[in-house]
């Protein structure tokens, strides 16, 4: 498949598949593409401001040089366009997509979302950062004199709810415009691969730099950051060992990179698709590692499992993420005319525990921090 092919796969054009599609009319502008501007879009919106107040992993370490959740998605980001400019796709959907695909996310990371998830599960809801992404680019997010949100293409609002998974049409049936009985496009499949190879990279970094990880025992116990440091090793002997393993860090992106592209190539040559209809209607998604790449990143993801994310230190924070959102969720459920009026104003049509949600999500570590610390106040003075 030539790269002029591959390139076919990205685009439609026409009535109700068109990824360029929009919600409200947006006249075309000379010089930017619809998925560059919907990038600029996404980058000028509050909630990926927010992001950079956002944990990744840790929360409460402290260190300027741990990823936020603002910096994981600056490199998912040149993953994804590299990948995509690889392959011949387009580079600025897949840019666009990157960027969008951690927006939905709550403080304190995954803890948070595990917390908040468990608040909304006692009045019968659920709490998903792909879909509270699109909540925020279609209805939270206020730019614009002529309707909310930011009017984004039909390829990124796809692309936001199914860049790593895909849904059940029969339960979901409000979000029936995103086919979700049809793969997504080449461009959102690749990004949960780009968003695996980031954070397996950036999180061995981010442990060794906190203490909690030693480069002697992840060379021992993940086999293809101790492949690649012992050729890094070989090319350059007698330096000091932090530098070997930044060295071999890059290049085990490099590996896994490299097979995410070659294999997603593979895999479309093979059903000879030269259009984005093809690539829809087969019945598994086609951007994927190898076997053996595969076999290495759930390696590599087990021994973060095991010595990483569930280690003492991160489980203490973890408690109190689960603390501060348990809290406040049900602090604003039994007083919601404590909650900002604007939220007050939504509880008729969305819901109360989901504006209260809402509300959480939309939080930045330091902020929800800031709010747990003045409600235990005002608590305190009742």
């Amino acid at each position: 498949m030539t790269e002029g092919e591959l390139r076919e796969c990205a685009v439609v054009e026409g009535s109700g598949d068109s990824l360029l599609a929009r919600t409200f009319p947006a006249p075309a502008r000379a010089f930017r593409t619809a998925f560059q501007r919907d990038r600029e879009r996404i980058v000028q919106s509050r909630a990926f401001r927010r992001l950079a107040g956002k944990t990744q992993v840790f929360t409460s370490r402290a260190s300027d040089h741990f990823r936020s959740r603002l910096t994981h998605t600056m490199e998912v980001a040149q993953i994804a366009r590299n990948v995509a400019s690889a392959l011949g796709l387009n580079e600025d959907l897949a840019e666009a997509l990157a960027l969008v695909h951690d927006i939905g996310h709550p403080p304190f990371g995954h803890a948070g979302e595990r917390a908040l998830h468990a608040c909304l599960r006692r009045h019968g809801l659920s709490f998903d950062h792909n879909l509270h992404a699109l909540r925020i680019v279609v209805h939270f997010e206020q730019r614009y004199a002529a309707h909310r949100g930011l009017n984004l293409t039909l390829g990124v609002r796809e692309g936001i709810i199914k860049h790593s998974r895909d849904y059940d049409p029969t339960k979901y049936p409000e979000l029936a415009e995103y086919m979700l009985d049809k793969r997504p496009p080449l461009e959102a499949q690749l990004i949960d691969l780009a968003d695996e190879i980031a954070y397996l990279t950036a999180d061995l970094d981010d442990g060794v730099e906190s203490g909690l990880l030693e480069i002697g025992h992840i060379r021992e116990h993940v086999g293809i950051l101790g492949r690649s440091y012992a050729e890094v090793e070989k090319q350059h002997v007698g330096v000091e060992e932090k530098f070997l393993f930044n060295e071999a860090l890059q290049l085990m992106q490099n590996t896994l990179v490299d097979d995410l592209i070659k294999t997603t190539r593979d895999g479309v040559e093979a059903i000879g698709a030269t259009s984005l209809a093809e690539i829809r209607e087969h019945p598994v998604r086609l951007s994927v590692f190898s076997e053996h790449a595969e076999a290495e990143r759930l390696e590599e993801k087990r021994y973060l499992y095991d010595t990483l994310y569930s280690c003492r230190e991160l489980e203490l924070e973890h408690d109190k993420a689960e603390e501060v959102v348990t809290a406040l969720f049900d602090f604003w459920m039994e007083d919601v005319e404590e909650l900002p009026q604007g939220y007050i104003d939504e509880v008729v049509t969305e819901g109360h525990a989901r504006v209260v949600a809402d509300y959480i999500a939309g939080m930045t570590d330091s902020f929800i921090l800031q709010q747990y610390a003045g409600v235990k106040r005002m608590v305190k003075r009742r």
